[in-house]
C-alpha cells in the first residue's frame, strides 16, 4: 500500500481518536507524518505506538502565536508539506445562556482562528500542489441543541457511530494522488444523520 508514498504529512490533534488512526493509515501509505497534541500523556503514547518514523510536536491549536513555530518545525522535520489535515478542535455544546465570553473565545480560537493562521504560517512551506483535509461537525448542517450520546444515536439511520477509521480512509483518498480535481468540497460522514 503506497497510495501516500513520499507524501509528508501534518495531523493536527493527531495524538488520539481520529488523528491517530489517520496518522495509522498514512503511515501504512508510505507517507512521512507529523502530527500535533497537548496531552503530555497521549503525545508520549503517540511516540511508542508509531515510533520514530513519526514526529510528534506539542502545540496548541488556538494558540495565534504556535503556527509560526509550528512551520518551522515542520520545515526542519520534513523541507515541506504535501498534506495538512486540520483535526484539533472540540464541540462545547450548551444552552446559549450558559455561554460565556471564555467559552467561546476557547471555542473559535481553537476551531476557527487556530486553523486559519495555520494554513497562513504554513502556505511557503506547502508543495504545489498540496491538500489540505479539515474534520469538523455535522452541526454545520444541522442543529443538535445540548446534545448528548443516546439522542444522536437514535436519530443516525445507520444505527450506530462512525469509527475512526472510516473518517481516516477517507482522509486518505483525500490526501492522495486519486483526488486531484477534488477543490473546496465537502464529505458527509454522519451515517445519515444530515439526510
Amino acid at each position: 500500500m503506497d497510495r501516500l508514498k513520499g507524501k509528508r504529512a501534518l495531523i493536527t490533534g493527531g495524538t488520539t481518536g481520529i488523528g491517530l488512526e489517520t496518522a495509522r493509515q498514512f503511515l501504512a501509505e508510505g507517507a512521512r507524518v507529523a502530527m500535533t497534541g497537548t496531552n503530555p500523556a497521549t503525545i508520549e503514547a503517540a511516540r511508542k505506538e508509531l515510533g520514530e518514523q513519526t514526529v510528534v510536536f506539542s502545540s496548541d491549536a488556538s494558540d495565534v502565536a504556535a503556527p509560526k513555530k509550528l512551520a518551522g518545525r515542520v520545515r526542519q522535520a520534513f523541507g515541506g508539506l504535501d498534506v495538512l489535515v486540520i483535526n484539533a478542535g472540540i464541540a462545547d455544546l450548551r444552552p446559549l445562556e450558559q455561554w460565556d465570553e471564555a467559552g467561546f473565545d476557547r471555542t473559535f480560537s481553537l476551531n476557527v482562528k487556530g486553523p486559519l493562521f495555520l494554513v497562513q504560517s504554513l502556505l511557503p512551506v506547502f508543495a504545489n500542489p498540496a491538500s489540505i483535509v479539515l474534520t469538523s461537525s455535522v452541526n454545520a448542517h444541522i442543529g443538535m441543541a445540548n446534545t448528548s450520546a443516546p439522542s444522536i444515536m437514535s436519530q443516525v439511520p445507520a444505527g450506530r457511530f462512525g469509527d475512526p477509521k472510516e473518517v481516516a480512509k477517507a482522509i486518505v483518498f483525500l490526501a492522495s494522488e486519486e483526488a486531484p480535481f477534488t477543490v473546496g468540497g465537502e464529505l458527509l460522514m454522519d451515517g445519515g444523520l444530515s439526510l
